[in-house]
């Protein structure tokens, strides 16, 4: 039998392991803006795979269905190699980049929302402009986000109930 993640397209590790790719400094930022994030009246996941193929740092929904994107940057030259954050706009109603207070606010593109974080904690530097979602792009990534953090939930209770996807 087919599971619902891929009738709706969705190919997600339930847990996802560590690719490595991130640097302790990466993980310290996502761990304080996650923090943030709940501060804020959002639920987080890390690492949700979008419709265009990418996959976002962190995606945050709120109760009124505001999705956010948060972006993280580690170091200047981390940033200076990714052009494909330009692509997650069309996924959310705000996008973020979050960052330690080490990199200068001047660096990050215009029109994109700041967030400084260290692994405990983050502020908003910066609040990103609104670009309200399409009515069935925000269903697509709501029920992306809700199949993803049941999924997860559901590995972690019950590790051999599941099968890989």
């Amino acid at each position: 039998m087919e599971s619902p993640a891929r009738k709706v397209g969705l190919e997600v590790s339930l847990v996802p392991p560590p690719d490595r790719r991130q640097s302790e400094t990466a993980l310290a930022i996502a761990r304080g803006t996650a923090r943030l994030l709940r501060s804020l009246g959002f639920a987080c996941i890390s690492e949700l795979p979008l419709p265009s193929g990418r996959r976002a740092d962190l995606v945050a929904l709120n109760e009124r269905g505001e999705i956010w994107i948060v972006e993280i940057k580690s170091s200047v030259e981390d940033l200076r190699a990714d052009q494909k954050w330009q692509d997650y706009r069309a996924h959310c109603d705000r996008l973020f980049f979050a960052f330690t207070r080490d990199l200068p606010c001047e660096i990050f593109p215009e029109r994109t929302g700041l967030i400084v974080a260290d692994a405990y904690g983050a502020h908003l530097q910066c609040e990103a402009p609104e670009h309200r979602l399409a009515a069935p792009t925000r269903k697509l990534m709501t029920v992306r986000f809700a199949l993803a953090a049941a999924q997860r939930i559901n590995r972690l209770v019950d590790p051999q109930g599941h099968g890989e996807f």
